[in-house]
C-alpha cells in the first residue's frame, strides 16, 4: 500500500512566518529522525511579499521605498533564485521530505512533476526547461528552488503563477524590464505566463490548490490527506521566525560581490534591439533582449535563456549562438547579437569596478547553484 503524504493548507501567510513554518517543517527529516511520508504544503502569501533568494543583495533587487509605500513585505528565502513577488496571485508549494541520493537539477525536475501533472488537468503542457522554470513553450510559469540543510532533510520550493500583477511587481521590484515603462509589462509578459492567462479564466492562488494537490497524487502515484501541525513543528516554527526571518542579520546580509548593469543597441532588418545585462564578477546573471516585436522570436528566447549564468567569454557566447539561433533571426547573422551581448557586459563590469552597488536587479530569472545546499528560483 502507497504511503500517504501529509497535505497542509494556509492562505495569506506573511513573509517571515510563511518561510519559518516552511524550514521548522525540515526537522521531522533529518538523519536519525523515525522515517516519516512528505509532507505537501500549499499556502499563500497576503498579498503582497517580496521574497529574494538566499544569496541576493535585497536592496539591489528590492525597492524598499515602493514597498514601504506599498505595505509590501521583503524577506529572504532559504532557498537559492532571484526575487519573487507572492500573494494571492501565486500558490507557494513547499515539499518536504528526507533528502534523496540524487542530482540537485534532478531532484527539481522530479519534484515538480506534481505541477506538471496538475496543469495538464487544466489543459495546460508545462515542461521543466531553463535552469529552475516550469515553462509553457518558452515562457515561464513556475518558479523552483531546493534548499538541503546539512542534517539530510530537502525542501522543494515553487511558485506557481496564477496570476500576475505585472506593473505592480515592475514597482516593486528591481529588474531590468522596470526601465523600459510601458514597453517593460510587455516585456515580461513575453517571458512569463499564467494559469489565468493559458485558459482564459480568472485563477487564484487558493483555486488552484485542489488542482495542484490532485496533480501530485498522479505524479507520484500515493494519497494526500489533510493533516495538522506538530505542537513541536509550530514552537520550531514561532522560534525561527522570531530568532531568524524576522531579524536584520538574516534579511539584510550582503552577497561578497555585488552586480552592475549595462546595456547596448544592436540594429537589425526588424528594428533596433536593447540588450540589458546584469553581472556578477564575470559571470551573466540576467539578460533581457527587447525591441519592437509583434511576437517575440523563439530563437531569441532561447538564446536569451542560455546566456543565464554563462561566463562573459567571447568564445563561449558564440557557442551558445550556434546552439541556439537557428538560421538568421530577424533577418541578420547571429554575431552583430553576440557583440552586443559582450559590449553590454563590458560597460557592467566597468561599472561594477567603478561604483559595486547595483541599482537594478532581476526577477523570475534562475540562480546559480552556490556551497551551501541552495538551487533554484521559485
Amino acid at each position: 500500500m502507497s504511503e500517504t503524504w501529509r497535505l497542509l493548507a494556509d492562505d495569506g501567510v506573511g513573509a517571515a512566518d510563511g518561510l519559518a513554518l516552511d524550514e521548522a517543517l525540515m526537522a521531522g527529516y533529518a538523519r536519525g529522525s523515525p522515517a516519516r511520508p512528505p509532507t505537501l504544503r500549499l499556502y499563500t502569501y497576503r498579498s503582497h511579499c517580496a521574497l529574494i533568494g538566499r544569496y541576493q543583495h535585497l536592496e539591489a533587487e528590492v525597492d524598499l521605498e515602493a514597498c514601504r509605500q506599498t505595505g509590501t513585505e521583503v524577506n529572504r528565502r532559504p532557498t537559492g533564485g532571484g526575487a519573487i513577488l507572492m500573494g494571492e496571485g501565486q500558490l507557494g508549494v513547499a515539499l518536504v521530505m528526507r533528502a534523496p541520493a540524487e542530482h540537485p537539477q534532478e531532484l527539481l525536475q522530479r519534484l515538480s512533476q506534481g505541477i506538471v501533472a496538475g496543469l495538464r488537468r487544466l489543459g495546460i503542457h508545462a515542461a521543466f526547461g531553463g535552469k529552475n522554470d516550469l515553462q509553457v513553450g518558452t515562457r515561464k510559469i513556475a518558479g523552483l528552488g531546493i534548499y538541503l540543510d546539512g542534517r539530510g532533510a530537502l525542501l522543494f520550493h515553487a511558485s506557481l503563477l496564477a496570476d500576475l500583477d505585472i506593473p505592480f511587481m515592475l514597482r516593486v521590484l528591481r529588474i531590468p524590464a522596470a526601465k523600459l515603462g510601458d514597453k517593460g509589462v510587455e516585456a515580461v509578459a513575453q517571458r512569463v505566463t499564467t494559469v489565468t492567462e493559458q485558459t482564459s479564466a480568472r485563477w487564484t492562488g487558493p483555486a488552484l490548490r485542489t488542482v495542484v494537490a490532485e496533480g501530485y497524487g498522479e505524479a507520484f502515484g500515493i494519497p494526500l490527506e489533510p493533516g495538522e501541525l506538530e505542537p513541536s513543528e509550530r514552537e520550531r516554527a514561532a522560534r525561527l521566525e522570531r530568532e531568524k526571518y524576522q531579524t536584520a542579520d538574516w534579511v539584510n546580509q550582503l552577497r561578497p560581490q555585488h552586480d552592475a548593469t549595462g546595456s547596448a543597441l544592436v540594429k537589425t532588418p526588424a528594428g533596433l534591439l536593447r540588450v540589458y545585462l546584469s553581472v556578477t564578477g564575470s559571470t551573466i546573471k540576467n539578460v533581457l533582449i527587447v525591441g519592437d516585436f509583434n511576437d517575440y522570436p523563439e530563437e531569441l528566447a532561447r538564446f536569451e535563456a542560455r546566456l543565464r549564468w554563462a561566463r562573459l567569454d567571447e568564445n563561449e557566447l558564440r557557442r551558445i549562438a550556434s546552439r541556439t539561433l537557428s538560421g538568421t533571426p530577424l533577418g541578420m547573422s547571429a554575431e552583430p547579437l553576440v557583440r552586443a551581448v559582450l559590449e553590454a557586459g563590458e560597460r557592467a563590469r566597468t561599472r561594477q569596478q567603478a561604483a559595486p552597488v547595483r541599482h537594478v536587479g532581476s526577477c523570475y530569472f534562475p540562480e546559480v547553484n552556490h556551497a551551501g545546499g541552495s538551487r533554484g528560483a521559485p
